[in-house]
């Protein structure tokens, strides 16, 4: 504990991680407090009847209870989030795209500026399928067609103004900006869900002592998803020895980490953000609402088998483009590494592409499990609220946005010598290698 507190005081003791901390619970505070704010001609009374359940429960935990409260901020970021996935697959299909995922520098800033665009296009989109379905008629206090009008303009402003706090906040703050909105707004939502599930035992549903046991259940999930987040498979890396004058460099042993779960929490995104799909689709094509009822359903079988798989495919699809085989081997033989047993260039890229390979699919299937949690504890008896917690995407984005937001921590306290808050770095003399794997 005495250590816990002196790795506190050290944090505040470098003014640059100190300015990064405060700035970024700076750009949160902004974001709550905007999620409070409802669109101008909204009677926010007769909105409080009408409760979230199912995927616009989902939506409205993700936006930090913004959906529900017809905020300024109701459409959150998945806007963001689908346009990205939208430009990520156009870089596989597309040549120009592609062209420009090649240029560096340059080039990721004309694919985020048509990211930009196409998030405005998507937001308007959905900001009038939002004011048709989720605004009833006596909570409006403003004639039509100006109530549609101006709430389109606000909802997309307001979506547009997150995506620019999420970029701040990684710029100069600490951690993914957009994944740090997210896992507040969840975690706003989480004092209601376990004060619900409580409210619903103790009021005749089986009483404390299944909500204990729903407690620690959740604990032991918890801990399985940190271990199978942080979980690596290790490549040992052996580095020749060059002798410089009186020095000897070289001759360590090192190794690669490569991650059990390498696309982080951004395939459950994606697909999460897929799956909203048919419920927009069915407001503006009511024929269609029959068909993609099923697909709406969080607790269906056809929406939970459809979720599965593409977090399977995503999965795949996304270490494909994040973690590169080849340019990492050719990265050890310009250097003098090698894998003992294998030969360097393109038999070590297959070897690790291989290793790759048979890691992912464990992994993606961990992913799928825990995405379709709630639905198994939905049919156990547990309340919809809590169960978000339970499992599935919510769980995924807060052990992974906090980990990683911890790791950028120690490294700030690594660099200027301090001790840290996790046990990495140096295992037995070795030293490990970045080997991609990004968490949202």
């Amino acid at each position: 504990m005495k250590k816990l507190f002196t790795t506190l005081s050290n944090i505040w003791k470098i003014d640059d991680l100190r300015s990064r901390i405060l700035f970024t619970l700076l750009c949160l505070l902004i974001y709550r407090i905007g999620s409070f704010i409802v669109l101008p001609g909204v009677d926010h009374a007769a909105l409080q009847t009408k409760a979230k359940e199912g995927l616009l429960g989902l939506l409205n935990m993700f936006a930090g209870g913004s959906f529900s409260r017809a905020s300024i901020f109701a459409l959150g970021v998945m806007p963001y989030i689908s346009a990205s996935i939208v430009v990520q697959l156009l870089g596989i299909a597309v040549p120009y795209f592609q062209k420009l995922q090649k240029e560096g520098e340059s080039g990721r800033k004309k694919i985020n500026q048509v990211t930009r665009y196409l998030t405005i296009i998507i937001t308007a989109l959905q900001a009038i399928g939002y004011v048709r379905s989720q605004i009833t008629p006596d909570a409006k206090m403003m004639s039509e067609p100006l109530f549609t009008i101006s709430s389109l303009f606000i909802l997309t402003a307001g979506t547009m103004f997150v995506m620019w706090l999420g970029e701040k906040i990684t710029d100069k703050g600490i951690g993914n900006g957009i994944s740090l909105i997210i896992m507040v707004g969840i975690i706003a939502q989480l004092p209601f869900g376990v004060t619900s599930e409580f409210t619903s035992r103790m009021g005749g549903q089986g009483g404390l002592i299944p909500f204990i046991v729903e407690i620690a259940a959740l604990f032991l999930v918890v801990m399985f998803t940190i271990l199978i987040v942080q979980g690596v498979r290790k490549i040992p890396v052996q580095y020749a020895k060059k002798i410089v004058g009186s020095k000897q460099y070289g001759g360590v042993r090192q190794y690669i980490p490569l991650k059990v779960n390498a696309a982080g929490v951004m395939p459950i995104i994606f697909a999460q953000a897929i799956m909203f799909i048919p419920s927009t689709v069915s407001q503006f094509l009511p024929s269609t609402q029959p068909f993609l009822s099923s697909f709406s359903n969080i607790n269906s079988l056809a929406y939970n088998l459809t979720f599965a798989f593409m977090i399977i495919a995503f999965t795949f699809f996304y270490t494909a483009i994040t973690v590169n085989p080849v340019q990492m081997a050719d990265d050890m033989k310009k250097n003098g590494g090698f894998v003992p047993g294998v030969k360097p260039g393109k038999t070590t890229g297959d070897y690790i592409d291989a290793v790759i390979s048979k890691i992912t699919l464990p992994g993606s299937i961990f992913l799928a499990m825990i995405a379709i949690m709630p639905s198994i504890a939905s049919i156990l008896g547990v309340n919809s609220q809590f169960g978000h917690f339970f499992g599935g995407t919510s769980l995924l984005i807060l052990v992974g946005v906090v980990l990683d937001t911890l790791q950028q921590i120690e490294s700030h306290l690594l660099m200027r010598h301090y001790d840290g808050l996790m046990k990495t770095g140096r295992i037995k003399g070795r030293t490990p290698i970045a080997a991609g794997g990004p968490v949202i």
